[in-house]
């Protein structure tokens, strides 16, 4: 039986920065054989992956996202992930903001408020 192809989960807010979450995350999931897609408007390159503004930008399907950025961005991302049709998002500690969380569910997301890095197995911990 052939292996499932891999998902490929968007890092909302992915950094260069090693010591970041949104970097810590790209790596975890990337380890544990996702594709990863980095979405920054500040990058262009993060850990050898090419970065993109926006969820909307990158030409080809996401089936999950990762969010990494404060309510302010959380808010006008979760529009864009919905409009990209991706289904499930994760809200990290720090991006779980209720009102993020509302616009998230109003918009028939599957948000699920936890550490998405430790719901893949990972430690954050193991990155650094």
């Amino acid at each position: 039986m052939a292996n499932a192809p891999a998902k490929t989960v968007a890092i909302i807010g992915a950094s260069s920065d090693r010591r970041k979450f949104g970097n810590k995350a790209l790596r975890a999931f990337r380890n544990r054989g996702y594709t990863v897609v980095p979405i920054n408007p500040r990058e262009k390159e993060i850990e050898g992956e090419p970065a993109y503004p926006s969820v909307l930008k990158y030409s080809g399907p996401i089936d999950e996202a990762t969010v990494y950025v404060p309510a302010g961005a959380g808010v006008r991302v979760m529009d864009e992930i919905a409009k990209k049709g991706i289904k499930t998002v994760w809200l990290n500690p720090g991006a779980d903001d209720p009102e993020v969380v509302a616009r998230a569910r109003k918009l028939g997301l599957d948000a699920i408020t936890r550490c998405s890095i430790r719901a893949i197995g990972e430690s954050p911990s193991n990155y650094y």
